[in-house]
């Protein structure tokens, strides 16, 4: 299955809330989740009761559709998470943060995780001075990430880090230099940085059955 190509709030409105997927947009009242309260697809009289299992499952759907991932790309990180000393549900969620075009979402050097992405693949994004395209490339304590010079005075770019500059959105485990369009992993995310409204564990209690 390939990448989810359709309208980003049909996302949201599956999951019942914003996941971010438009940027600050999801923040306001334009947001689609605000103005339709009910999911895509025919009008239904009742929504049915989940069981267990289906809220585990709507919960990893809101996870990966956040972070723009596909099933085997979260399953692989779930694994990698399971392997790690700690908690796996917070080890999940730091390598999510810790995702390249994250990093850049998260510096505001892009108004959305999907726009970073592109950023990262179209080859504007260098990690320790070198380029790198892969958006799932997972960053480390103490690597600076820096946006190319030919892309330093793009439109886009420029209106990502006024709006960041105007919501202080950029969280305390990251150094960001918005006039150099450059930053730094100071320290690896801990559980408290997430601040989405994430329930990590169902997550967690679905991949053990």
């Amino acid at each position: 299955m390939g990448r989810y190509t359709g309208p980003s709030c049909k996302l949201c409105r599956r999951e019942g809330v914003p996941l971010m997927l438009k940027g600050q947009r999801c923040l306001t009242d334009k947001c689609a989740v605000k103005k339709k309260k009910y999911p895509p697809g025919p009008p239904r009289k009742r929504r049915s009761k989940l069981s267990e299992y289906g809220i585990q499952l709507r919960e990893k759907q809101k996870i990966k559709k956040s972070y723009g991932l596909l099933e085997k790309q979260f399953k692989l990180i779930f694994e990698e998470a399971s392997r790690m000393k700690g908690v796996t549900g917070h080890n999940m969620l730091s390598l999510l943060e810790r995702r390249l075009d994250n990093v850049v979402y998260r510096m505001g050097f892009a108004t959305s995780r999907k726009q970073a992405r592109q950023f990262v693949q179209h080859r504007h994004v260098l990690v320790n001075d070198r380029i790198v395209d892969i958006p799932s490339f997972v960053v480390r304590e103490g690597f600076e990430v820096r946006i190319g010079d030919s892309f330093k005075e793009s439109a886009m770019l420029t209106d990502a880090v006024k709006l960041s500059k105007a919501i202080s959105s950029v969280p305390e485990w990251i150094n960001a230099d918005f006039e150099n369009k450059s930053g730094k992993v100071v320290r690896l995310p801990n559980r408290q940085d997430v601040t989405a409204n994430i329930n990590e564990q169902l997550v967690v209690e679905l991949y053990s059955k």
